[in-house]
């Protein structure tokens, strides 16, 4: 079976995401790039460097629906956790989308809260070491 294997983002909406990310490097010490700021760790059975991504969103994003924030999981096989989901009545909220770094889905909870599903390839990120 499919599962979530970690936390791989926690992105949120913001009226001005220059003050946001000004107050967050000056106050909590983030350096936060054009994708937000990464936090690196590494997977204890592999040692493999791996990163969780905080990042801010403007206000009027439809990117994860009407919600304030949308909490994106690190997924060990995409295809087959949508495969899954669709078997047990759970409809993907857009396509599957692929990208070097990674296969996008998204989903929701019986709340109505939209997760992002994310099977990612931690060497194509483009982060500086």
């Amino acid at each position: 079976m499919a599962k979530i294997t970690g936390v791989g983002g926690v992105f949120f909406k913001v009226k001005d995401q220059d003050e946001t990310h000004k107050w967050y490097k000056e106050n909590m010490g983030l350096d936060i790039g054009p994708y937000g700021a990464n936090f690196a760790w590494r997977d204890l059975e592999s040692d493999a460097k791996k990163y969780t991504v905080w990042s801010t969103f403007k206000r009027d994003t439809d990117y994860f629906g009407n919600q304030e924030y949308m909490i994106n999981y690190r997924v060990d096989n995409l295809e087959e956790m949508i495969s899954e989901l669709e078997k047990k009545g759970v409809s993907l909220v857009k396509p599957m989308e692929t990208y070097e770094y990674g296969k996008f889905a998204w989903v929701e909870d019986p709340n109505g809260i939209r997760m992002e599903l994310w099977e990612p390839i931690d060497d194509k990120l483009g982060i500086e070491e």
